[in-house]
Parts: structure tokens; C-alpha cells; sequence
């Protein structure tokens, strides 16, 4: 069943026992992708044991840690149609990939789809996806799942030209909630999103992870696109609710500080979105704010 429209890429860095379990599941899969690895400067021998486990992997190597601008380094490289993200420690099912690829056949204005997160080792739904089947999005009637306003970049397949058109990740943003600018800019450029029931991507969450230093980014990251792409008045109710409700901690203090210092950037590169995508945004956050799910800014 090997299928050759989607490539798989995938960021990693200090992960390597998690990388090396992802990658042997990614070459068990039946669409047999090529697979690309944006080792993003890792000190643990991740480049040697994935040349030496995996040869055939795309491997590449900036030396340094680029963040989910890893994934634009290997997009460049992409010849197939449509890309698929995963991190180091999760993994697509068997038959996912090619499900993915034959909706993004089918309609030729879907940008993306987004799986159902299993987590392991307990195969347990991740409470996000509760949310993502039952988006407030109103989307038209030939999308074959709930509309998003955003995605889970360890969970979606992209069209490859829509992502590279719209930029891809912002390198500003670096990681942590890196996903809600570039999908706001796809839907912008006039890309549907959706979300796939049937569709499952499996995630092991690593503990080698520093959950302090992803928090205050996508508080950040959460600022800078608000500012970048909301119109005045939903921006400062954004803005406020989140001063509001953040942990009163230096993390978050840092956070506020990081966005403010970058003001200059963002009144030069503020582009407010169209007030259809602006709309759906506005469904989406009133939605967010009754959601127990995992966030970034929480």
C-alpha cells in the first residue's frame, strides 16, 4: 500500500530514545513515507543514532535549535504534494497518511487535517480532541469534518504549496502555540480546516521536556498573534482576559515582557485578518475560554 504523496517531517531535539521509537514506527507503516528529521542541534548523539537506525531518513542538521522553524527547513526539501507533521514523540497509525491524502484529494480548498490524538501507553483520547470534534467553526457543507480555526502541528497533514505560500512558521514565534498565525494566514488565503474523526495519530508525551519555558512562549506567542492579526477592540479583550487569567508567576510576567518589548515588529508587520476569518476567530475563543483542554497560555 505504499502511497506516495505525503512526506513526513519531524522536529527533534535531546530526544533521542523518543525519536529513534518514532521513527521505527513511521517506517512500519504501509504508505512507507519518506521521512525527514530537523535534528535541532541536539547534544545526545541524535544525528549518529539516527544515521545509524535509519539510514534512509532525510536527516538534517543546522546546529543549533531552530524550533518549529526546523519544520520550514524540511518543507523546502518536500516534493510531494502534501506534508505531515509529527513530533518525536508521537507517530501516525497505519493508514492515517494515505486517509489524510485522499480528503485533501478530494476538496480542492482544504488546507489541512487534523487526527485523533491516542495518547500512550494508555490509549486514552487526549481531552483536546473533544473540542476539535465539537468546534464552533460553521464551515460549508462539503468539508468532511468540523471546521477549526486552528491546528495541532504533531497532528495534521498540509497541503505543501498552501503552507509554503503562507509563510509557514513565523520564525519569531520559535515553539509553543506556533500553529495559530500560520493557520489564521491559511484561512485567510482562503483554506479550509478540518478535523478527522477517523484519522489517528498516536503521542507518548516526553519528559524530557521544559514545560515552564513552552508556557511563557505561547503566552507570548499568544500576544504577538493577537496583536498581529486581530482588529483593535478584539485584541485588547484578548489581551486583558489573558492578563487576567494567566498564572501570576515570572514565567507569565516574562511572557508579557518578551511581547511588549517587540511592539516596534508588530505594528510593522500587523495585518489584520478579513472579517469573515476574524469572525470564525471570535466562535473559536469564546469556545476556548469553557475549555478545560491543554493550552499553552494556561
Amino acid at each position: 500500500m505504499t502511497d506516495p504523496r505525503t512526506t513526513v517531517v519531524v522536529i527533534t531535539h535531546n530526544r533521542r530514545p523518543e525519536l529513534l521509537r518514532t521513527l521505527d514506527r513511521l517506517a512500519e507503516l504501509p504508505e512507507h513515507p519518506e521521512v525527514f528529521v530537523t535534528d535541532n542541534g541536539s547534544t545526545d548523539g541524535t544525528s549518529a543514532a539516527v544515521a545509524r537506525h535509519h539510514p534512509h531518513v532525510r536527516l538534517l542538521r543546522p546546529g543549533r535549535n531552530l524550533g518549529a522553524v526546523g519544520r520550514n527547513l524540511a518543507v523546502r526539501r518536500v516534493r510531494t504534494p502534501y506534508v505531515a507533521f509529527c513530533d518525536d514523540d508521537s507517530w501516525w497509525a497505519p493508514g492515517a497518511l494515505s486517509g489524510a491524502a485522499d480528503l485533501l484529494d478530494r476538496h480542492a480548498a482544504l488546507g489541512a487535517v487534523t487526527a485523533r490524538i491516542v495518547v500512550e501507553p494508555d490509549g486514552t483520547e487526549d481531552p483536546i480532541v473533544e473540542e476539535l470534534r465539537n468546534s464552533p467553526v460553521p464551515g460549508p457543507r462539503w468539508l468532511p469534518g468540523p471546521a477549526l480555526g486552528s491546528f495541532l502541528a504533531a497532528a495534521t497533514v498540509l497541503r505543501t504549496d498552501a503552507f509554503r505560500r503562507a509563510g509557514g512558521f513565523n520564525p519569531r514565534l520559535w515553539l509553543g502555540g506556533e500553529e495559530e498565525l500560520l493557520a489564521a494566514d491559511l484561512a485567510a488565503d482562503g483554506w479550509w480546516l478540518t478535523y478527522a474523526e477517523d484519522l489517528t495519530i498516536h503521542h507518548h508525551p516526553s519528559v524530557a521536556r521544559d514545560s515552564r519555558r513552552r508556557r511563557r512562549d505561547g503566552i507570548r506567542n499568544t500576544l504577538w498573534f493577537t496583536w498581529l492579526r486581530r482588529p483593535a477592540r478584539p485584541a485588547l479583550r484578548r489581551t486583558l482576559h489573558l492578563a487576567r487569567t494567566v498564572p501570576r508567576d515570572t514565567a507569565s510576567l516574562r511572557a508579557f515582557a518578551e511581547a511588549g518589548a517587540a511592539l516596534p515588529w508588530v505594528l510593522r508587520e500587523r495585518r489584520v485578518l478579513p472579517p469573515e476569518v476574524e469572525g470564525r476567530l471570535r466562535l473559536l475563543e469564546d469556545s476556548q475560554r469553557r475549555s478545560t483542554a491543554r493550552r499553552y497560555t494556561g
